[in-house]
């Protein structure tokens, strides 16, 4: 198609949307006649996956907008059928509460029953709340940590996980059977879900998780501007901590994210606020939340002075331990994914419960197998359970919040910190470094050539160490669903990791080195750790010029 011929669709389009904000945005493009802008916009569309929805606000099919979630809607009613029971929770971004209600009216008008949540809450609330209320899907309009321009439409299942294949294929069909929205049927009634009737009930068993019985804790927190604060505080206070000191400035939802680059514990800057709060207070844990609050990040005292960030693969394993001591039973199951570290298979073996390995997301992680009491992934989410299974079939940032702070407030009671926690268990199993080099991009293709130029030249050597074997994990390894990624194992027990990821345009590797730890004196630690900064630097330094990106 050339540029000329995206102004008829682009007409149809402004005929249908009921949104003013979107109609007159597409009107200035036609009028300016923008081919250019037409062609990005209506030369592709948001392809409905095992994500949802996500991308940018804006009007036509390649944009987040009213049309696009009315249709998403219109998918999902088509494949559950008239009778049904959905609910609808929604984070604070852009359009959020009106994406919401435009889901629920959709539903509605279908002959579904729809639940709407009346304020913006995490996702985990609304996981939750799918197997709470017996519904038979969820649908939480959000875009995690995306830039502020951004939303998306998650969709859950009946068992308050996320949808995997090939339901997702299915809703992805409906919609595009879906004609014009102007002529669906619209409801007008659904019910309203109040803070007593899913936040309290979510909260009495988030509560009810093994955090533990020490308490005397202070914690210096920050919610990114997102919709964790009152519900992490709520919990706090709840289980018996002290409320968590906020930082100020991050403390109220707010869509534009003014404080931060990009909402995500995990980019640089973005934990500035809360270091600097825990550093003025003493705070004895660094906590935070990722803006719909399904993830967290931990940060702990450092023996000099200061404090230091945690990687999910290190808040992974001491969950993991701190779980497993306090759960019983033959048929314990943990799991990850592909790319976290390997620690969780020895630390499961050491204990004698099962373990499994997962494609990339907390989808897959949730469908591992009976028995599941605790699942992780190394991009900060987790899911903590207890004897009696995981409240949350997806990662919870609240229920993993609470867990880190009774360790915490265990260790300090102890004279110890997180930190002499994380040494000995690189005594008992070697100390697992990881890392992870992310290569941002304008234009997807460049993620693309790569991957090709990977997969039709792997590398003999990384940063010294010669390659044993690599992976392609697009032809299904190891039992596992094929997937866009390549897996490389180096001498000197290294692994890299190399993928797209599914949320954002980016290139992700993740890397991981394991190096023994002498027994005797803590110096053995601190050198190992020293040693694991340097290889994995120059493991970092080798592949970004493989990748020459």
């Amino acid at each position: 198609m050339t540029s000329t011929d995206f102004v008829r669709p682009a007409l149809e389009w402004l005929a249908q949307d009921p949104d003013p904000g979107t109609r007159a945005e597409l009107e200035e493009i036609l009028r300016l006649e923008d081919h250019a802008e037409l062609a990005e916009r209506f030369g592709a569309k948001l392809e409905f996956g095992t994500a949802g929805l996500r991308g940018e606000l804006g009007a036509g099919p390649n944009r987040m907008n009213r049309v696009t979630v009315m249709r998403a809607a219109a998918g999902l009613a088509r494949v559950l059928g008239p009778g049904k029971h959905v609910v609808v929770g929604f984070d604070a971004r852009h359009n959020s509460d009106v994406f919401a209600a435009d889901t629920a009216a959709v539903l509605t008008g279908a002959g579904l029953r729809a639940s709407v949540m009346e304020s913006h809450w995490p996702t985990p609330v609304l996981a939750f709340a799918v197997r709470h209320l017996g519904a038979d899907a969820g649908v939480m309009v959000t875009a995690s940590h995306n830039p502020p321009r951004d939303n998306g439409y998650k969709v859950y299942w009946g068992d308050g996980a996320q949808i995997v294949p090939p339901i997702d294929g299915e809703i992805s069909r409906a919609i595009d059977a879906v004609g014009r929205v102007d002529g669906l049927p619209l409801g007008e009634s659904w019910t309203t879900l109040g803070y007593r009737d899913i936040v309290e009930p979510y909260l009495d068993a988030v509560t009810s998780l093994p955090i533990g019985e020490a308490r005397e804790l202070s914690i210096a927190y920050t919610p990114l501007h997102g919709v964790g604060g009152q519900v992490l505080s709520d919990a706090m206070v709840r289980a018996g901590f002290k409320a968590p000191v906020m930082a100020e400035r991050q403390a109220l939802p707010d869509p534009e994210f003014p404080t931060v680059s990009f909402p995500n514990p995990e980019e640089p800057g973005a934990m500035d606020l809360a270091l600097e709060l825990a550093a003025r207070t003493g705070a004895d844990l660094v906590l935070a939340n990722d803006p719909d609050a399904d993830r967290c990040a931990v940060g702990t005292p450092l023996p000099g002075g200061g404090y230091r960030m945690l990687t999910g693969d290190e808040v992974g394993g001491l969950l993991a331990e701190h779980v497993l001591g306090s759960t019983s039973g033959d048929g314990r199951l943990v799991a990850t994914s592909v790319v976290s570290s390997s620690l969780l298979g020895k630390i499961a073996a050491d204990r004698g419960v099962g373990y499994a390995e997962t494609l990339t997301g907390f989808k897959w992680i949730m469908k591992a197998g009976p028995g599941l009491v605790f699942g992780y992934e190394e991009a900060l989410g987790y899911s903590v359970g207890s004897d009696a299974g995981l409240p949350v079939h997806d990662k919870d940032g609240i229920g993993a919040a609470l867990a880190v702070a009774g360790l915490a407030a265990q260790a300090k009671r102890d004279g110890r910190t997180l930190t002499d926690l994380l040494d000995d268990q690189a005594r008992r199993h070697g100390l697992h470094a990881t890392a992870q080099l992310s290569v941002r991009v304008d234009d997807l293709s460049l993620i693309t050539d790569a991957m090709a130029r990977l997969r039709a030249v792997p590398p003999a050597e990384l940063a010294g160490r010669a390659v044993k074997s690599a992976e392609d994990l697009a032809e299904g390894v190891a039992g596992l669903p094929p997937t866009d990624g390549l897996r490389y194992h180096l001498s000197g027990d290294a692994r890299v990791v190399v993928r797209p990821s599914g949320t954002e345009p980016k290139l992700k590797c993740y890397l991981e080195i394991v190096i023994p730890v002498e027994d005797g004196p803590e110096g053995g630690v601190t050198a190992a750790r020293a040693r694991a900064v340097r290889d994995l630097d120059a493991l970092k330094k080798d592949l970004a010029a493989v990748l020459g990106l």
